[in-house]
């Protein structure tokens, strides 16, 4: 038995974790197309987020099981004690042939975000600029830590009478825009000073992990290290509780760097704002071709099904297939799909 069926635009990437050959997990498979989950590299330095698919053997064991007209899950269809592929599925073979006359494209799609995560560097409602951290006696000598010089920055580290007098005046987007421009300070040399001062700040900080690369750290994580040691130092003289979190840190800010969008979370009176979506690419930089971007790909083409069965199961399945009456159909992720030819 031959089963023939054509297929334009049939998806073939998945932005799903998991399978389809197992139980859904309670809060449904991960979600794996957002911008931040593609750019992620696994132990091997291989972006395993952009998933590529081919038709297999499940899915064409799927179509077969939607022309009869079963809609289950491929697995919840073969635990079934009259699932009626059981012994057939030895028998069964395909061929994939691509449309010559269609190649296979490469399409910007934009993926919808199934996850409510929220943007990184954006915020919604009114700047609550009256804020005590922003408002107190210590809020200058406080966020002044930023205003330093990389010199300023081992001093008032290694020197705990180090007094920082800035005539700046703070509010959350300037200490946020500050923030942002010694995060793109590139990582600076461990000299002696810059040396002395990480020490000072592993000693009072055991428990957080700098991260030093050929000899060099980034500045930011010292600056970062400072606020919280500032803390410290101040709060010897000042009540800070109602400028700190419940935790006693700084919303937003970590020992080693910070998140834009809970910073001000904290400092808005609106929620973080969600991302509706993104487009669906990679960037990556391969050696010898430069920076690669990949789309997702729609092939067009022809899928041989050939039944290996004997004639009295294949007219069963053809009448099945008759009474069922399915006139079109997904194959694999989107796209259209319908039975050109069946024969016996």
């Amino acid at each position: 038995m031959r089963i023939t069926i054509k297929y334009e635009a049939s998806w073939r990437n998945s932005f799903l974790g998991g399978s389809n050959n197992e139980p859904l997990p309670k809060g449904g498979r991960e979600f794996l197309g957002s911008m931040t989950a593609l750019a992620k590299k696994n132990s091997e330095g291989h972006y395993a987020n952009f998933i590529k698919r081919e038709i297999s053997h499940d899915t064409v064991m799927g179509v077969l099981n939607r022309l009869v007209g079963d809609q289950r899950k491929l697995y919840q269809s073969r635990q079934c004690a009259n699932y009626f592929f059981a012994d057939l599925e030895p028998h069964i073979t395909f061929s994939d042939r691509q449309d010559r006359t269609k190649p296979i494209n490469s399409e910007m799609v934009y993926i919808r975000n199934m996850t409510g995560n929220t943007d990184q560097n954006s915020f919604t409602g009114m700047i609550k600029a009256n804020d005590p951290a922003f408002s107190e006696s210590y809020s200058n000598a406080f966020w002044g830590v930023l205003t330093l010089g990389l010199e300023g920055l081992c001093q008032f580290i290694n020197h705990a009478d180090y007094q920082i007098d800035s005539a700046m005046q703070f509010d959350p987007i300037s200490v946020l825009q500050q923030l942002e421009s010694l995060n793109g300070l590139k990582a600076i040399d461990l000299t002696e000073n810059v040396h002395l001062a990480l020490e000072a700040l592993q000693k009072m900080f055991p428990e957080v992990d700098y991260k030093t690369t050929d000899g060099k750290i980034k500045p930011i994580e010292l600056y970062c290290s400072a606020l919280y040691l500032q803390i410290h130092r101040l709060s010897q003289h000042h009540d800070l509780s109602q400028a700190l979190s419940k935790s006693g840190g700084i919303s937003g800010i970590s020992k080693r760097g910070f998140t834009p969008k809970d910073f001000m979370d904290r400092y808005t009176t609106g929620n973080k704002k969600p991302i509706w979506g993104n487009p669906y690419l990679l960037k990556e930089k391969r050696k010898g071709e430069g920076e690669v971007t990949s789309l997702l790909t729609k092939a067009n083409g022809t899928l041989d099904i050939l039944l290996d069965i004997p004639e009295e199961k294949a007219k069963q399945l053809e009448s099945m297939i008759e009474a069922a009456g399915v006139s079109s159909f997904y194959l694999g992720k989107k796209g259209l799909a319908y039975v050109d030819t069946l024969r016996l």
